[in-house]
């Protein structure tokens, strides 16, 4: 399965533990994204479990007022009597080869500046499913995105059965000594790569861990991994100013300080609107990500 029929597949195990489910449950909407999301914490708030989806995250921003002071704060100024945590938004983000500035924008940092929301981007299939499920099951407002690119380019063999993958905890994907490398989403796959050349070519040995939830995020989990190598490398592909690099790397700083043996690294986006024939020099791309480990690794 490629991203796409994994959430398919997360989709029919909702749909069939559901007695009360059925076709009538799932229907298109007029394009208002305002109006899915808002109508998506209406059906929330009554009861049922809410899938809104909207068509790219760089269309999400008619929804923001919805999602930022509605959804999230639904259950804080309501006193706990009212709730509107069975709602998930899924949407699509990141870049795709040629989506340009309207379809290519990274927007998590947006949502993990708002108490309330979760944040999820997984970084393949098996990933997708279980998130998704567990997002879908979480009693809190879940923002899932999923990057655009893993819809056609990674395929895995997914368990059809129904399983859930805990929310607000890291993967680490490889053990290492040496670097600690922290990604999400498609970024993940580009950190493998540079990985592997750091340890063929440096002779490094990287912690490659897989966030997972933006927000809430695993710190102890990173804090962890800092402390034992001294050394992290943190890349998204979202604009550096104002990513949520700096605040892993704020918090970092703040936890280990004294085990730090080289100035922190975060390797994204540029400060510009998504380009489109430049999309290769805009992305943080492995050669750029390993200018930044032969940087942390001879400081």
């Amino acid at each position: 399965m490629n991203l796409f029929q994994s959430l398919t597949n997360a989709m029919d195990t909702i749909l069939d533990s559901d007695p009360t489910a059925g076709k009538d449950r799932v229907f298109n909407t007029p394009l208002s994204e305002q109006g899915i999301v808002g109508f998506g914490i209406g059906m929330a708030a009554a009861g049922a479990t809410a899938i809104a989806e909207i068509q790219f995250a760089d269309y999400i921003f008619p929804a923001f007022d919805q999602l930022v002071n509605e959804g999230a704060k639904f259950r804080y100024r309501s006193g706990n009597l009212f709730n509107c945590g069975s709602l998930t938004v899924r949407t699509p983000c990141g870049a795709v080869g040629h989506g340009a500035h309207y379809h290519s924008q990274s927007v998590e940092s947006f949502f993990a500046h708002v108490p309330g929301l979760k944040v999820v981007i997984p970084r393949g299939p098996i990933q997708a499913k279980g998130l998704f499920l567990s997002s879908v099951r979480d009693k809190n407002p879940v923002i899932f995105l999923e990057p655009k690119i893993l819809y056609r380019q990674a395929v895995e063999e997914v368990p059809v059965r129904d399983y859930e993958i805990p929310l607000s905890e890291a993967e680490i994907l490889e053990e290492g000594s040496d670097v600690t490398v922290v990604g999400w989403g498609t970024q993940v796959h580009v950190l493998r790569d540079v990985c592997k050349m750091a340890k063929d070519q440096l002779g490094v040995s990287c912690e490659l861990i897989d966030l997972q939830t933006i927000l809430p995020w695993d710190e102890d989990t990173i804090i962890k991994s800092v402390m034992k190598t001294g050394r992290l490398l943190i890349a998204h592909e979202a604009p550096i100013t104002g990513g949520f690099a700096a605040e892993i790397s704020s918090t970092v700083q703040e936890h280990c300080f004294l085990a730090l043996e080289a100035p922190i690294q975060r390797v994204c986006g540029w400060d510009t609107p998504f380009p489109h024939i430049f999309e290769p020099f805009y992305l943080p791309d492995k050669w750029r990500c390993f200018e930044a480990m032969k940087k942390l690794t001879s400081y």
